[in-house]
C-alpha cells in the first residue's frame, strides 16, 4: 500500500478529519501495515499499550478476558480505530483483540497517536465522544446482565 493510499485512508477516518493535510500525511508514514490471519491476536488484555490500529479490511472481536471465560464486548470494523484507551490513559489494555476474519490494519504508535491528538483538540474532541459512546453501550451491557442476573435469582429463589 502506498503512502497516498494510506494517507486517503486516514483522511476518511472521522477522528482525523479536522487533521491538515501535511500532518496527516507524516501520521501516514510513521505508521505501518499489518495484516492478520483469522484468529490471531492484535492485543492482549492486561499489556502495555505501544500502538492504536486502524482497520483497513476486515473485522475485529474486541474480549474482555473474564473469571468466567472470554466475553465478546464488540465487533470492529472499516475505519475503526481499536487500541487508542491504553495509550491516552497510559494504562494496561482493557480487552484482548483478535482478527475475526482477515485483517488489514494500519498500526500507529503511541507518540505520533499522541501528538495528533496535542495537536489537534478536535482530534481529541473526536476520541472522547468515541469513548463515551462506548462507555454508554458498556453501561448498557452491563444493565442488562444484571437484571437477568437478578432476573434468575428471583426465579430460583436465592437471596441477593
Amino acid at each position: 500500500m502506498s503512502l497516498k493510499q494510506e494517507f486517503e485512508l486516514l483522511r476518511r477516518v472521522p477522528i482525523f478529519a479536522e487533521v491538515e493535510p501535511a500532518k496527516l500525511k507524516l501520521l501516514a508514514f510513521m505508521s505501518e501495515r499489518v495484516a492478520f490471519d483469522p484468529g490471531k491476536r492484535l492485543m492482549r488484555q492486561g499489556d502495555l499499550g505501544d500502538a492504536a490500529y486502524l482497520i483497513i479490511d476486515g473485522h475485529a472481536d474486541v474480549i474482555a478476558e473474564t473469571p468466567g471465560g472470554p466475553v465478546v464486548l464488540a465487533t470492529l470494523g472499516p475505519n475503526e480505530i481499536v487500541g487508542e484507551m491504553a495509550i491516552l490513559g497510559n494504562v494496561p489494555r482493557t480487552a484482548t483483540v483478535c482478527a475475526k476474519d482477515r485483517l488489514i490494519t494500519l498500526r500507529i504508535s503511541r507518540e505520533p497517536f499522541m501528538r495528533m491528538v496535542r495537536e489537534f483538540p478536535n482530534v481529541a474532541i473526536s476520541i472522547m465522544q468515541e469513548l463515551a459512546q462506548r462507555l454508554e453501550s458498556t453501561n448498557n451491557q452491563l444493565r442488562t446482565a444484571v437484571a437477568e442476573v437478578n432476573r434468575l435469582r428471583e426465579t430460583s429463589g436465592i437471596a441477593a
